[in-house]
């Protein structure tokens, strides 16, 4: 059985059928061995949570199926390429594979475009189109030492 094909589709369906009740055109599932963890659509502009994307809503409740932050194994099955955002979320989460329908390219073409997102990432923060300050001798870095010598800590 061609399960990237079965849940990739069933992730445009998602997104179809998310469309109906107002959510973003975007879908996304989590599964594991071919067995379905969690599915999601876009709700950014349902829930006013620019955060709210899919592929995000997916991996955070395949997290708590799983009851892990790794989510190694895993294979995110998307009816478009994961924009930057939900890039990095996939690799904090660990996931071992991405599977997609339509391209960024196809996105940016029906108004969803992250290409100056990808732009700006690759530019130092001074450099970048909204203003990034780091204060120093604030002593943040205490933080850090306090982590490092914290012996119940689970490292991710």
């Amino acid at each position: 059985m061609d399960y990237d094909r079965i849940l990739t589709l069933k992730a445009i369906e998602i997104a179809k059928e998310g469309i109906g009740q107002g959510s973003g055109p975007f879908g996304a599932i989590v599964a594991k061995n071919g067995t379905i963890l969690a599915e999601a659509v876009n709700r950014v502009t349902l829930d006013s949570d620019p955060t709210a994307h899919a592929e995000v809503a997916a991996i955070r409740k395949a997290a708590k199926v799983l009851k892990s932050h790794n989510l190694h194994g895993c294979t995110l099955y998307c009816s478009c390429e994961p924009c930057p955002m939900c890039l990095g979320a996939i690799y904090w989460a660990g996931i071992s594979r991405v599977v997609y329908a339509c391209s960024r390219h196809d996105a940016a073409n029906a108004g969803f475009s992250d290409k100056d997102i990808y732009d700006e990432i690759a530019l130092d923060a001074e450099h970048r189109s909204i203003v990034f300050e780091r204060i120093t001798g604030l002593d943040g870095e205490e933080v850090f030492r306090t982590w490092e010598k914290y012996e119940s800590k689970i490292p991710y």
